[in-house]
């Protein structure tokens, strides 16, 4: 049975396990919370749990800035110590440091 805490932190930066994105996790699901027909346009054969947190990110790749909704599941942390240029993150964060984001910009 699945704990439901989440392994990620507000603020932390991670990239997607099989899609060339990284983002800004800033909110968490415990468990999937999105729309029925957002979750059954994932193909079966890849289709994550509804059981485990699911983070909102400021997502970005090398073409776009977007809003990301991604399980746990497909999440590691990024390693690469650079920034997310996703223009929200000054809204929500902080300067960037030590690899991740903190909570100042809620605080202002």
């Amino acid at each position: 049975m699945n704990s439901k805490t989440a392994k990620f932190a507000l603020g932390q930066v991670v990239r997607h396990r099989n899609h060339p994105f990284r983002g800004v996790v800033f909110d968490v699901d415990p468990e999937f919370a999105n729309t029925e027909e957002w979750y059954e346009a994932i193909p079966e054969e890849v289709r994550p749990a509804r059981d485990q947190p699911y983070y909102h990110l400021f997502a970005e790749n090398e073409a776009s800035f977007y809003v990301a909704y991604v399980s746990e599941q497909n999440l590691v942390p990024d390693k690469s110590g650079e920034p997310v240029e996703h223009p929200e993150v000054a809204s929500l964060f902080g300067e960037f440091e030590d690899g991740r984001y903190p909570l100042d910009g809620l605080l202002n």
